[in-house]
């Protein structure tokens, strides 16, 4: 069925049931990506190790937030 075939049923619902399609389609797009996940725990991890080897500079939290 075609994106527009899929539209024209959908607004034939009754409202309550346009609702729950609508919900049901938002939630499958808020999917956790594990393939990002991994992509950051790589980055962090790199972060990490640059700090520990002095590759990288850090900033104290105090500094950070202080008030100008």
């Amino acid at each position: 069925m075609r994106t527009k075939e899929l539209l024209d049923e959908a607004t034939k619902l009754k409202p309550q049931e346009r609702f729950a399609l609508v919900e049901s389609l938002i939630k499958s797009l808020d999917e956790p990506d594990t393939n990002l996940d991994e992509i950051w725990a790589d980055e962090a991890e790199k972060r990490l190790n640059a700090y520990r080897d002095g590759r990288l500079d850090s900033i104290s939290m105090e500094e950070i937030f202080k008030a100008e």
